[in-house]
């Protein structure tokens, strides 16, 4: 009986490895967004960029900054153009896991892990006073900041870049996936250019 289910199990789950080439589509399709507005953001303001960068009192402050800032920002723009393509997707998880572990390591580690603050969190407690204070004193401002959903704490930890280091470390090992990826057409060619 119980070999019986798992022979069952085991025939309904390989017809799914026709569909494999989803979730690497799934993934390059939610990380490109992310590192085109991240790039775009950075390339628009890059002077202040650069100061950021460069800063030790009120930014990373670190070396080279001018280089630091364009290497950052181009990394993440042609990041996202090659995941959203499909193109060279294995190679440029590399740097884009770069430029999230120097995130990491500047900006997001001292935070610790969340994202978003938790609700028992000092920064969670104070906004809530705050809304409560507006609620209180400006009814239609209150209105006005909750009417599209409860606000929160950004809290800056760790947890979305180490997110999108796993999303590119799967992409790394497992490729663009097949039928809507540059990458799979150019390797269906060089093995016709090899026959």
């Amino acid at each position: 009986m119980f070999k019986k289910l798992i022979l069952f199990y085991e025939k309904i789950f390989s017809h799914l490895k026709s569909f494999d080439f989803i979730y690497p589509l799934i993934i390059r399709l939610f990380l490109a967004p992310i590192f085109w507005i991240a790039g775009f953001e950075k390339l628009m303001h890059i002077e202040s960029t650069i100061e950021w960068f460069g800063n030790s009192e009120w930014g990373l402050g670190l070396p080279f900054p001018m280089i630091m800032a364009y290497m950052a920002t181009l990394t993440e723009i042609m990041g996202s153009i090659f995941l959203i393509t499909g193109f060279a997707t294995r190679l440029i998880s590399i740097p884009l896991i770069i430029v999230m572990i120097i995130a990491i390591l500047t900006v997001h580690f001292e935070h610790g892990w969340l994202a978003i603050a938790s609700q028992n969190s000092e920064a969670h407690i104070r906004l809530q006073s705050f809304l409560n204070w507006l609620q209180q004193n400006y009814p239609q401002r209150h209105d006005f900041i909750t009417e599209l959903g409860q606000p929160v704490m950004l809290n800056n930890g760790v947890e979305f870049a180490v997110t999108y280091i796993v999303m590119l470390i799967t992409l790394f090992f497992s490729g663009a996936g097949k039928y809507i990826s540059i990458d799979y057409w150019l390797s269906l060619w060089a093995h016709k250019i090899k026959k």
